[in-house]
């Protein structure tokens, strides 16, 4: 464990081909909506108006809590009851919102109309009225919209519905680039930045970009890596625009990085030679990093909720790297098209399950008591009670986990509850000692 990983470590089976649980029933998870509190960070003029609710406008000032000292990029546009009765033009209504916003907030480029259940409902057109707005603006204002609603997508889905919005309206380039698709972190951001740079690769552009202006076209020249495994339709997009995509695993821990950086590298033709002098150092500190981990982990099972799209890709880290053994790993989503490189390296054995009918899976938690069990927020609390150990899946997608310097951090995420869970068991015998 916690050596340097090769091909030949592959399991002689895999799950790709592992028979999939598919449940269609009551679901735990936040809706698409939330996406924006991670991109309204990322695209640094752009301004997210939902269109639905006060119940949207609550959901979001509560997920997004951290910024309250902040003026945020994004808000939402309340439709009212005589909205919803079809009593006055929403169209027209909206039409006020955006200028009124745009008067205000001159520096947003790119205005995001996104859709709620109650706009879903009611058949609110976002598409003309982005067309329409779109006219109106240009070009100093770009008008795209995107479905986040309930009824629609899940949770990290929204990212997925924002950055296939903004593939149609790039332009057209033959040029040979390489085009990293997901948001993260500015900082991790830069460190694969950095990477990429090492190894010789001169044009890479990121979707989504931090800023309007940034060069950014597609065509036929560009190959692209995704970072996050739940971009599916953004790919799609993608490739009918001509362009490319490399498979790999995703960038979680240094066997996921390495075997990501070096289908990159492949592609571009870099040496070997050259791809072990730039990834020696960094792939050396990551396996350090993720062994201080391990050292909890190693030998723990875990049980996994769908929650994010990211749990086959953490699976494959965390029995491949950390010893723990997968029990189930359910996924609201499996596109094997984007993770059949990270199924490949997980040994048969766990159930995989699609989608969810919640009370069902409840029963297959409770019967396996997992050491660990990633789940939502609702849930956590109600497991913990149970005696179950929790760690909340939201948390994996709002931490910088990607790439070699956070293999050690994203370890550290899983480690931390089962540390917490043995500090308290030293301490209840003493704190009932005291109490008698």
């Amino acid at each position: 464990m916690n050596r340097p990983f090769a091909l030949s470590d592959t399991p002689a089976k895999g799950c790709r081909e592992a028979p999939v649980l598919k449940e269609r029933g009551q679901r735990e998870v936040f809706c698409g909506l939330t996406g924006i509190i991670w991109l309204h960070r990322k695209m640094q003029d752009a301004f997210f108006l939902v269109v639905g609710s006060r119940t949207c406008a609550h959901l979001l000032q509560s997920a997004a809590g951290v910024m309250i000292f902040a003026e945020p990029r994004f808000g939402t546009a309340i439709l009212e009851e005589k909205d919803l009765a079809g009593l006055a033009d929403a169209h027209d209504e909206l039409d006020r919102e955006v200028e009124r916003l745009l008067a205000r907030r001159p520096d947003i480029r790119r205005l995001f109309l996104v859709g709620s259940c109650p706009s879903e409902v009611i058949k609110l057109d976002l598409s003309r009225a982005a067309e329409r707005l779109t006219k109106k603006y240009a070009p100093h204002v770009a008008v795209l919209n995107y479905s986040g609603s309930g009824i629609e997508t899940t949770f990290t889905q929204g990212e997925d519905a924002c950055l296939e919005s903004m593939v149609p309206v790039l332009p057209e380039s033959a040029e040979r680039q390489l085009l990293l698709v997901g948001a993260l972190p500015d900082v991790v951001e830069d460190q694969a930045l950095s990477l990429l740079s090492a190894l010789g690769i001169e044009t890479v552009r990121v979707l989504p970009s931090r800023r309007a202006d940034a060069p950014l076209a597609v065509g036929e020249g560009t190959v692209f890596a995704l970072t996050q495994p739940f971009l599916g339709e953004t790919a799609a997009a993608l490739e009918r625009r001509g362009a490319r995509r490399i498979d790999a695993p995703f960038p979680f821990g240094e066997e996921g990085t390495t075997l990501w950086l070096r289908a990159v590298a492949a592609e571009f033709g870099v040496s070997d030679e050259r791809f072990e002098a730039v990834t020696a150092a960094p792939r050396a500190r990551a396996r350090l990093a993720v062994a201080a981990a391990a050292e909890t982990l190693d030998g723990r099972s875990i049980f996994f909720f769908p929650d994010s799209q990211l749990e086959i890709p953490l699976a494959r880290f965390l029995t491949r790297e950390c010893g723990m053994r997968a029990v189930e790993i359910g996924a609201p989503y499996i596109h094997k098209g984007l993770v059949g490189p990270d199924l490949d390296l997980i040994a048969e054995g766990p159930l995989l399950s699609e989608g969810q009918d919640v009370d069902k899976q409840l029963d297959r938690a409770r019967a396996a008591r997992a050491d660990l069990t990633v789940c939502g927020l609702g849930l956590a609390n109600p497991l913990e009670a149970e005696g179950l150990a929790t760690k909340w899946a939201i948390e994996l997608v709002f931490t910088p986990v990607h790439f070699y310097e956070q293999a050690g951090d994203l370890a550290a995420l899983f480690a931390r509850p089962l540390r917490r869970r043995e500090m308290l068991k030293a301490l209840a015998p003493k704190t009932g000692e005291a109490a008698g």
